[in-house]
């Protein structure tokens, strides 16, 4: 019959260690140090399969090892190590993440490959997130709908570094904005973050909602509603693209106008 783990035996599995490599660590915890026999007769555990888990332990800087065959001993390190392990993994798992981030964009604009339109729905601040990831894969200047008031309030922290990974991908925006002191706050870094901004007047043309085009793209995201949609359609995106060229020759003029 199985035994059963001790309560900080399942703590260590929680953590990642192994059956094998808890009772083999916690083996050699109370005799300090000892050979792989020694360790091995106490852990319960054969010679052979005791050499396979001490020598994963020592890569996990869980344990030392001394001296040389026949005489070579086992010392285990201080249990600090456990922390320092977890946290390389942390730092290894958020590297893994951030190239993860780097390359969905481009994955996505490889979804769809029919070249059948279809409409995307997101929901939440992670959904939110997920439409505007959706806009690093564009392959032309994003042209863009938007009250920078609403948009850094849904996504606190979010949009300087999403700003800074837009412009290292090369990809230029056209915003119209609702005039208020947030958005032109933001103006002000328009040249370093590849952006021209045309200001319109908030009382008679504010709007809440963001509209993203871009490629064979419309992206929606209702800041208020917690709600994203992408249209994924060439003859939508090409009628929004007219139409937003419409809008901002209007939009250039109110600036003009408002800046006067």
């Amino acid at each position: 019959m199985k035994k059963e783990l001790s309560p900080i035996e399942k703590q260590l599995k929680i953590i990642g260690l192994s059956e094998n490599e808890i009772v083999m660590y916690m083996a050699l915890l109370e005799l300090g140090k000892g050979t792989v026999s020694q360790i091995s007769r106490k852990a319960l555990l054969n010679r052979t399969t005791g050499y396979d888990v001490l020598n994963r332990l020592s890569s996990k800087k869980l344990i030392s090892i001394s001296g040389k065959e026949p005489k070579q001993e086992y010392v285990a390190e201080s249990p600090d190590n456990i922390e320092k392990l977890i946290a390389g993994e942390l730092e290894r798992r958020q590297n893994e993440l951030n190239e993860a981030r780097q390359i969905i964009p481009e994955l996505k604009s490889m979804h769809n490959v029919s070249g059948r339109p279809q409409i995307r729905f997101y929901e939440g601040k992670d959904g939110l997130k997920q439409v505007y990831e959706d806009t690093l894969s564009s392959h032309e200047p994003i042209l863009a709908y938007a009250s920078v008031d609403d948009v850094h309030a849904a996504l606190p922290g979010y949009f300087p570094t999403y700003y800074k990974r837009r412009s290292k991908n090369g990809i230029s925006i056209r915003a119209i904005f609702t005039d208020n002191p947030e958005g032109r706050e933001l103006s002000k870094h328009d040249k370093e973050e590849m952006r021209e901004s045309a200001f319109v007047p908030e009382d008679k043309f504010g709007f809440h909602p963001e509209i993203n085009i871009y490629d064979n793209k419309v992206m929606i995201a209702s800041w208020r509603e917690k709600l994203g949609i992408i249209i994924e359609s060439t003859e939508i995106a090409d009628a929004m693209k007219k139409i937003y060229e419409l809008a901002w020759a209007e939009a250039k003029r109110l600036d003009k106008e408002i800046t006067k």
